[in-house]
């Protein structure tokens, strides 16, 4: 049989297109039927990110193929204000160069022969582009790269009750924790709205999650009401996204240290601080007595702070025993990180949906410690340094509930993805509907 070809579109930020290359080498893994194309969409200057397409593009993994697409203006929207809705803005300029990439692609194959392109893979942003897919006879699959919970959301968006019932939720959500987009009606909230009203046009939604952590949230969606639903998570890189000789220094360090001993501070690519609470966090640290390592990056102008360590450090550290406890930002990422090493949250969500997150991980799922669940980055509000000491020492070594159902979770996560495991099975199935794809 010849092979297949999906072609990849993610967001262009860190989290979202990190897992968008940990799902398409999982599908290349799984079969070798299967090639991807990722097009890359040009955003702002950022070191991680273009480290990283630099290290994809160097690599080339076998069976995936990353196109840079030009440049073009882009628009004068600050996307610290809304991310969002920048993000729309930002896709629709997209949508001709990607159209003429997926039109070149496929009037290749078409020509050689050797391989049938199967259909488009679209992070939930670039649900626009479904047009582009349905203009070439093209099926169209929305990747979420964050949990079932936030598709239960954005599919209920335009919901007037400010505390209800969220499809995935057996408790109202309050409105303090939904993202900020909700409370923007001239902004990110028509972008959700946008984004929802494109899942029916879907063949399929691939969710990074697993059965045993949203059991309830997931059979919500098989309702016959949805595209088909694909939980194939945990999506995530167990060897990190870079590593530098400075990294050397911080892993020697860690080695030094007594078992169990060290809190780790981390906040995604985007979490930044003012230098007020840059303070009170180093005071409260300090209070605590405890062992930390802190992954430190200050909003300008105040450009002193220490090196940043590299996105996904907590799975270079694991089998080391060394870290107990670690305070979040709350990303999706970070959290199946957690729950794979077993390694409890303490939350301290900043943007998007990770209040969101946070108040599913304390009071949906009992799965991590809350020192807040509304705090919000672009806020005045600075958390003091007495909280931060309390919250450094909630989750106790060994005996913790917390501790041993997120030890639990973690076990459940690794066997989903091994064979004859739920999310093993789910990729399964989705394979199976994109090589029926005619």
């Amino acid at each position: 049989m010849k092979k297949v070809e999906l072609i990849f579109v993610p967001a262009p930020a860190m989290g979202h297109l990190a897992s968008t290359v940990e799902f398409a080498k999982r599908l290349i893994c799984r079969d070798h039927r299967i090639r991807v194309i990722i097009l890359s969409m040009n955003w702002f200057p950022s070191a991680s990110l273009n480290a990283y397409i630099d290290s994809l593009t160097a690599l080339q993994p076998d069976g995936i193929q990353l196109i840079e697409l030009p440049q073009v203006a882009l628009p004068s929207l600050d996307p610290k204000k809304s991310l969002e809705s920048f993000l729309d803005v930002f896709v629709q300029c997209y949508i001709p160069p990607v159209r003429n990439a997926v039109r070149d692609i496929v009037s290749m194959r078409c020509s050689l022969g050797e391989t049938r392109v199967a259909g488009l893979v679209l992070d939930l942003f670039c649900s626009p582009m479904i047009d582009i897919a349905t203009g070439f006879g093209l099926p169209s699959y929305l990747y979420f790269p964050t949990n079932a919970a936030t598709f239960g959301l954005i599919s209920e968006f335009e919901c007037s009750d400010p505390e209800h019932l969220i499809p995935g939720f057996v408790n109202p959500v309050p409105t303090c924790v939904l993202p900020s987009a909700v409370f923007c009606k001239d902004g990110g909230y028509t972008t959700y709205v946008k984004v929802a009203e494109r899942f029916k046009d879907a063949k399929g939604i691939i969710i990074n999650t697993f059965e045993e952590l949203e059991p309830y949230a997931l059979n919500c969606f098989s309702n016959g009401q949805n595209p088909p639903v694909y939980p194939v998570g945990p999506v995530i890189n167990l060897n990190g996204l870079s590593y530098s000789d400075s990294d050397d220094r911080v892993m020697k360090w860690l080695d030094d240290q007594p078992q169990s001993s060290v809190v780790f501070l981390c906040f995604g690519s985007m979490g930044s601080f003012k230098a007020p609470q840059v303070k009170e966090t180093a005071l409260g640290l300090e209070q605590s007595g405890f062992r930390f390592l802190w992954s430190l990056c200050v909003q300008p102008p105040q450009n002193d702070a220490s090196k940043m360590l590299p996105e996904g450090f907590l799975e270079r550290v694991q089998g080391r025993g060394m870290i107990c406890r670690f305070i979040s930002h709350c990303g999706w990422n970070s959290i199946l990180e957690s729950l794979w090493f077993g390694v409890p949250i303490v939350t301290w969500p900043l943007y998007a949906e990770q209040q969101f997150n946070a108040f599913k991980m304390v009071k949906e799922l009992g799965l991590a410690v809350e020192m807040r669940l509304n705090y919000r980055k672009d806020s005045d509000e600075v958390v003091m340094a007495d909280e931060i000491e309390k919250a450094v020492g909630m989750v106790i070594d060994g005996g913790s509930e917390v501790r041993k159902k997120v030890e639990d979770m973690g076990e459940m996560a690794r066997k989903s993805v091994m064979e004859g495991g739920t999310s093993f099975n789910s990729i399964g199935k989705l394979i199976e509907d994109i090589i029926g794809n005619n």
